[in-house]
């Protein structure tokens, strides 16, 4: 450790002033906030916003695996402007053969390639919609443009302010097979029974949002970017096989048609049971996959103020459910699954989705909807209001592995999840993906965490995030980047802002500002659709924090987190005592070393000349530089005679200075968080504002005071930050450890072959 001598006052240099870009207000980067949306982040006095119902009648053909529809749209303008048009969203277009999500498509060949991508290359699905016919108001038909998965309705007379119109759309589609060319929705074939899994979702032209935003939303669906919807009122028939089992978006209107009374029995018994009550088990499950229908059901759904509807039906379900009581009000938590789902699903599935929907009730809302139900398929995670179609299946022998069993309960967390986010709080998807898919995602964690404090989370904390932020920059986008546009989609829209939040709530406002603000936000923007700066100005209205900086460096910027501790000095206080500074100077003088040339000159000039001539020697080849003189010790004495108490405690070394430079070598400014170890084995915390690099500067000094030695010093010792080069986090410098691996037999992919989940490695025993 490096000792300086000083006066008795420390002066600090006073930096220059820097563009402070990185600190500069958001300001014009946001839209100007008007009657519509305020300054603060809410709904203005004139926001507005469309509402569209549907009455539909759905035929599932189980033979030939194909939706048809008719459907009655009620759309109203509650905008201030006359509408000459309306556009719909037909998103099964993106199957279609001439479809420009193919086109635009890329994919290369090599050694590695599998037939299951073959398979999509030759893909001769004949998907998209066929629009048989569109009516208007009167009933007639209504000219109509399809523009790839979009459609514009002309409607005989201009639709204004305040009014209604009604459309009709006859129209059917062939549902994909989503285990051999994928998709949101779809079907599952079991081949042994002979048996389909239907999800379906998308099966219908859905209005376009109409605000003061975008005006029409027109950005072409290519897969990535989900859905922009205004909020409406359904009612859905939905006629299947008579040994089918329909869950759906919405309550079942007609159950006594549907259910039977023991069905209905069990129903109402789960309602204020503790565990999940099996409407259907699987035995009954497994009868009815082996039978055959004898005619058709109808099931009719109904559902207040959505933004969307879907439904799953399979003669393979089984169904359980239970009563969650949300602030006095009894939600039921529902799962349907084939019986290759359990043992997995029967355990866990149900009770996932009713911590899910305490949890983000705690941290949001209260729960608006009467049912939240999870449906097991595989290879998916895919969300509606009210429903959600899952993946996590065990292997044939039942048996699973821990990343199967807790990858099954985080997609169901984050599916149901989706209620809130952005089924209610009701953002634009297909613009910004990081508003539902990162928010839901934090809290996803928050979620995870009340399950079990010690879940192996993925996504949340922000040392999860850092192989991603230091990664190659041209392969990295900042979060506020279209949906369709991202690299790195899971990191980008879902890792990175959930991270960002984390940080936020714990590091930089702390859990009480944080919540109240994110609650807030959930409160102001239920049932609307708020924007990005709608969150942000939230956020910092009910925080009282300005955090421009931190939306700029965290979403505006690629910028990883790295800041460095350059050098670390211990300053001691100049004493004026003579015998102290004396002894001081000795020692350090002694801690220099002796210099190389000194030591062979000793060695080799044996002779020098002032030992030949003993009278050239003087008074100062005689004196002790380090002996204390009467007239040091005076001049001392006089020094001191004047201090106050604290000054001479300041004075006789009671106080260790610690000088120590940072740098911010990622660019992304944060703040800077010490851990101090002592030389007694204590440990002081010090925490510094990220306000600290608000010139921008590219290096600064801080300095420290402490009655203890202080033996090393860590930056961000508790992994709040992100980042993402801890070797320079240390003083003294540590040398990280790093481990490899020694394969038996490496395989293109790395590793041995296929290893037994530990359940099976247990039944080996």
């Amino acid at each position: 450790m490096r000792q300086l001598i000083l006066g008795a006052a420390i002066c600090l240099l006073v930096a220059p002033i820097y563009a402070q870009k990185k600190f500069e207000q958001l300001g014009t980067d946001l839209p100007t906030p008007n009657s519509y949306r305020t300054a603060s982040g809410a709904p203005g006095h004139e926001y507005y916003q469309q509402k569209a119902d549907y009455e539909m009648e759905i035929i599932l053909d189980d033979d030939n695996q194909k939706i048809s529809g008719k459907i009655k749209i009620t759309y109203t303008n509650n905008s201030p402007d006359q509408l000459d048009y309306l556009w719909l969203q037909l998103d099964q277009n993106m199957r279609a053969q001439d479809s420009e999500t193919n086109a635009i498509s890329t994919m290369s060949l090599d050694n590695g390639t599998s037939f299951s991508e073959l398979k999509r290359l030759h893909n001769d699905f004949d998907g998209g919609f066929k629009i048989e016919s569109v009516r208007g108001a009167d009933n007639k038909d209504a000219d109509f443009t399809i523009v790839k998965t979009m459609m514009r309705v002309d409607i005989k007379t201009p639709l204004k302010a305040g009014e209604s119109t009604d459309l009709y759309v006859d129209y059917w589609y062939n549902i994909n097979d989503r285990m051999q060319i994928g998709g949101r929705s779809g079907y599952e074939y079991f081949e042994e029974e002979d048996n389909y899994l239907y999800t379906i979702a998308q099966f219908f032209p859905r209005m376009c949002v109409y605000n003061e935003v975008e005006g029409w939303q027109n950005k072409q669906f290519h897969g990535r970017g989900e859905f922009t919807l205004p909020f409406g009122d359904y009612t859905v028939n939905i006629t299947v096989p008579d040994d089918h089992v329909v869950g759906s978006t919405g309550t079942l209107e007609n159950s006594d048609d549907i259910l039977t009374q023991e069905q209905k029995n069990r129903l109402e018994e789960s309602k204020t049971a503790d565990s999940p009550v099996m409407i259907i088990n699987q035995k009954e499950a497994e009868k009815a996959e082996k039978g055959s229908p004898k005619g058709e059901k109808k099931w009719t759904y109904k559902a207040e103020n959505v933004r969307d509807f879907a439904f799953a039906s399979s003669r393979k379900f089984i169904w359980d459910a239970m009563g969650v009581d949300i602030e006095g009000k009894i939600i039921m938590a529902m799962s349907y699954y084939p019986k290759e789902g359990n043992p997995l699903w029967e355990m866990y599935s149900t009770e996932a989705v009713a911590q899910t929907i305490r949890t983000y009730s705690k941290f949001t809302i209260p729960y608006q909807y009467p049912v939240a139900i999870s449906v097991h398929t595989d290879r998916i995670g895919m969300e509606y209001p009210m429903i959600c179609f899952n993946g996590g299946r065990p292997e044939a022998d039942g048996t699973y592995s821990e990343g199967t069993k807790y990858g099954m309960i985080s997609v169901i967390i984050h599916e149901v999840g989706h209620n809130f986010f952005p089924m209610i709080i009701n953002s634009d998807e297909r613009q910004w993906t990081w508003m539902d898919e990162g928010l839901n995602t934090f809290v996803q964690y928050l979620t995870e965490k009340e399950w079990d404090v010690n879940y192996p989370s993925r996504r949340g904390p922000s040392m999860k995030i850092v192989d991603y932020m230091k990664g190659n920059q041209d392969r990295i986008s900042p979060i506020m980047t279209n949906s369709e546009n991202i690299f790195q989609f899971g990191n980008n829209a879902y890792g990175k802002p959930a991270t960002a939040l984390n940080i936020l709530r714990e590091t930089i406002l702390g859990r009480e500002l944080f919540d109240f603000a994110f609650s807030a936000y959930a409160k102001r923007w239920a049932y609307k659709h708020p924007t990005p700066a709608d969150f942000f100005r939230t956020m910092e209205d009910a925080s009282g924090v300005d955090l421009d900086w931190f939306w700029r460096g965290w979403f505006y910027s690629t910028d990883p987190v790295d800041i460095s501790i350059d050098e670390v000095r211990l300053f001691n206080i100049n004493s004026k005592n003579p015998e102290i500074e004396m002894a001081a100077k000795k020692a350090m003088d002694e801690e220099k070393g002796e210099y190389l040339g000194d030591i062979l000159n000793v060695e080799m000039i044996t002779s020098p000349l002032i030992d030949q001539k003993p009278e050239l020697q003087d008074f100062y080849n005689e004196l002790n530089k380090y002996e204390v003189t009467a007239y040091d010790q005076k001049k001392y004495d006089k020094f001191v005679e004047d201090l106050e108490d604290d000054e001479k405690d300041i004075l006789n070394g009671k106080w260790n200075y610690y000088q120590i430079k940072f740098s911010n070598v990622g660019g992304l400014p944060m703040p800077i968080i010490l851990r101090f170890t002592c030389e007694d084995g204590s440990q002081e915390r010090h925490y510094i504002p990220a306000e600290i690099w608000k010139n921008d500067l590219p290096q600064i000094s801080k300095v420290f005071y402490s009655k203890k030695v202080i033996e090393s010093v860590t930056v961000d010792p508790m992994l709040e930050t992100a980042d993402v080069d801890r070797g320079n986090n240390y003083w003294p410098q540590r040398i990280p450890q790093n481990r490899f691996e020694v394969y038996q037999n490496r395989g293109r992919y790395g590793g041995d072959k296929k290893e037994l989940n530990d359940m099976q490695k247990a039944k080996e025993k």
